[in-house]
């Protein structure tokens, strides 16, 4: 059988935790991918324009990422990592509901590196 492969996304009660590796002041605004993450999990690796000051490289994530996947950005709450690289987001919403339109994207951006 075959070995499901490795997700950012994990579920939970009231929406989808996202894991993000962002790389602040880069030439554009893009997704990257996926990277590794020590804890053996995969983190999406996202690229924004501007500087991580004054909350401005957040805010270009989270515009990002709705735009990406069609969602408002009063979905998404940074709860880890509000001054790190290495983020988490979560989106709120009916996480069945949000996979549906997850899983598809995440398989277009895996064939697509």
């Amino acid at each position: 059988m075959a070995r499901p492969l490795a997700s950012p996304f994990r579920l939970t009660d009231d929406g989808v935790r996202v894991g993000l590796r962002v790389q602040p002041r880069a030439r554009r605004n893009r997704v990257d991918g996926l990277v590794a993450e020590a804890d053996g999990g995969m983190a999406l690796k996202v690229a924004v324009t501007p500087a991580p000051e004054d909350g401005k490289a957040n805010a270009a994530v989270i515009a990002l990422l709705a735009k990406a996947w069609g969602l408002p950005k009063s979905a998404f709450t940074v709860v880890a990592g509000a001054s790190d690289r290495r983020k988490i987001i979560h989106l709120q919403g009916d996480p069945a509901r949000l996979m549906q339109a997850l899983e598809p994207w995440l398989e277009a951006l895996r064939t697509s590196a």
